[in-house]
């Protein structure tokens, strides 16, 4: 690819998300994520205590939170842990099943933005595109579940491989944070579902890469960033009191979402340019 090539797949990007309202649909799928995330974790708690996952409030928290600043992360997931601790009495109570369509609302937000992204116009029916969010909700759910089974498992694996084998100690020392690394592992996979499964039409898995690894780079450079400026220059307490946590996390979603459409829109231009 030469230098011009690259320069028109960057500015094609970015001029179709300017003009195809690329910064309103960000808001749509920060305030749709936001309102999305509690009702999908009330919906895996109710599952995961349905087949005995106790450990499940504490590792969605981390999966979910450990790539958001420590800042904005922190205040939230208290608040999720608390909500998750209450005892539910069955899976497929009528609440149970709204908060599930609720939780579809975020996967809606994302394929609205990924089909303006993509430049397609999605003329599948309204039926199969809900139970399609729907089945997404409930398999991101059943990973989580899965997940932490594994990530119970896994320290008791490593005590008991260092009590067998001690030289391995210096190793296992390396696993110490593996539920970052079980988040940006979980994060990867779930960007490529969403850019290969949700918008209207067929796009091979070396077509979308890019974007996936673009948003993953400038996700972590970005709460870096805004973790930074939180803790040396923000005012967001000074002047939304007691919704600052709300505002906080509300901003951060909308630049993590701005990122996640720019991804589409380079891998559209990419394709485009290919043509």
């Amino acid at each position: 690819m030469t230098g011009r090539q690259a320069w028109r797949i960057v500015a094609g990007a970015f001029i179709h998300f300017n003009d195809d309202d690329g910064w309103a649909m960000a808001s749509h799928v920060a305030l749709s994520t936001l309102l999305a995330i509690f009702p999908f974790l009330i919906f895996g708690a109710s599952l995961a205590s349905f087949v005995g996952a106790d450990a499940y409030a504490d590792t969605a928290v981390h999966i979910i939170f450990d790539t958001w600043p420590k800042s904005i992360a922190e205040p939230i997931a208290r608040q999720v842990l608390d909500v998750l601790t209450v005892e539910r009495s069955g899976l497929l109570t009528v609440s149970v099943l709204i908060t599930a369509f609720f939780a579809s609302n975020g996967v809606e937000a994302l394929r609205v933005s990924l089909n303006r992204a993509y430049r397609v116009q999605d003329r599948r029916s309204f039926l199969f595109i809900r139970t399609q969010s729907l089945v997404f909700v409930l398999l991101a759910t059943l990973l989580l579940v899965v997940v932490s089974f594994l990530l119970v498992l896994g320290p008791l694996l490593s005590k008991t491989a260092v009590e067998w084998m001690p030289l391995s100690a210096n190793l296992m020392a390396h696993f110490e944070n593996w539920r970052i690394f079980a988040a940006v592992i979980v994060l990867f996979f779930g960007l490529l579902v969403c850019h290969r499964w949700l918008p209207y039409g067929q796009r091979s898995f070396r077509a979308i890469l890019p974007g996936v690894l673009l948003t993953m780079f400038f996700w972590m450079v970005g709460a870096k960033i805004f973790s930074f400026y939180l803790q040396n220059f923000s005012t967001y307490v000074a002047t939304y009191a007691g919704l600052a946590s709300i505002m906080i996390a509300l901003v951060f979603l909308y630049m993590i979402a701005a990122i996640f459409i720019l991804g589409a829109e380079l891998n559209a231009s990419m394709l485009a340019e290919s043509e």
